[in-house]
């Protein structure tokens, strides 16, 4: 077996799993995710709600499903805003190095040095821009790491023979960065990329488990799991079956990144 294979397999299914419960809840949940049905108030798994009931009778199963929507789309989004933001900032602090880079590195090193998740909260309390509010916490909690990996990256390219080829030949610096230095550093970004969805899941939740994420109505893993833990004695499958679906989320993406890595040698 090839190195990272058995990680990279594991992690696919797992990642594969969540995303289809993501995109099968977009067209078709078994019951309405705010249905409330008195009658069945705090049932325990069964063939007909294979997750049980929640306290006012809703559908378990249903409103984890659309909670992997919601929870899956924040972290796509904060990863793929906050590598965007960090390979600009990373690219521009490599290549031109000088006062350029003192700068953005001190800002870097500056929001690295509190904790991420103070970082989110302080932001989240701040703003009130509704649900993108998280989004943006997030993307400044996310963007340091990235543009640490993509400046490491450029630092190591910028001087090779084909840059400064390219320097010869008149051309302007985005086509150098853009088109013949940052596809050789993506490579190293990518299964950082992939690692970091798993944790902006675990950080969405997080916020939203305190109140400060997704809000209801709205279903999210993190709030699903504040309400079940008033219930945890009462109905031990609501804390079971939300805490079950954010480990095989978290653990598939970081099983699927560090898969990558070992297969591509990135970060070796």
């Amino acid at each position: 077996m090839r190195k990272g294979s058995f990680e990279l397999y594991f992690g696919s299914v797992l990642v594969l799993l969540i995303l289809l419960l993501a995109l099968v809840s977009v067209f078709y949940t078994p019951y309405g995710i705010n249905a409330i049905d008195t009658a069945s108030r705090s049932c325990p798994p069964s063939l007909a709600h294979l997750a049980g009931t929640d306290s006012l009778g809703r559908d378990i199963f249903s409103r984890l499903m659309t909670g992997a929507r919601f929870t899956i789309l924040v972290a796509v989004s904060t990863v793929a805003l906050s590598s965007l933001a960090g390979s600009i900032l990373g690219l521009t602090s490599g290549y031109f190095g000088g006062v350029a880079d003192e700068i953005i590195m001190r800002v870097v090193d500056a929001l690295t040095s509190f904790p991420g998740i103070l970082i989110a909260l302080v932001v989240v309390t701040v703003l009130d821009w509704g649900k993108l509010t998280i989004i943006v916490a997030l993307v400044i909690m996310f963007t340091p790491s990235f543009t640490r990996i993509v400046r490491v990256g450029t630092l190591k390219y910028r001087e090779t023979d084909f840059v400064q080829r390219c320097r010869v030949y008149g051309c302007s610096v985005p086509r150098i960065l853009f088109l013949h230095v940052y596809p050789n550093v993506f490579p190293l970004l990518f299964p950082s990329i992939i690692v970091g969805l798993s944790n902006a899941i675990l950080a969405e939740s997080s916020m939203s488990y305190l109140g400060l994420g997704i809000q209801p109505p709205t279903p999210s893993w993190g709030w699903m799991l504040s309400e079940a833990q008033n219930l945890v004695f009462k109905s031990p499958w609501y804390a079971a079956s939300t805490g079950a679906v954010i480990v095989l989320a978290v653990v598939g993406f970081n099983c699927l990144g560090e898969g990558l890595r070992k297969l591509t040698g990135a970060g070796v």
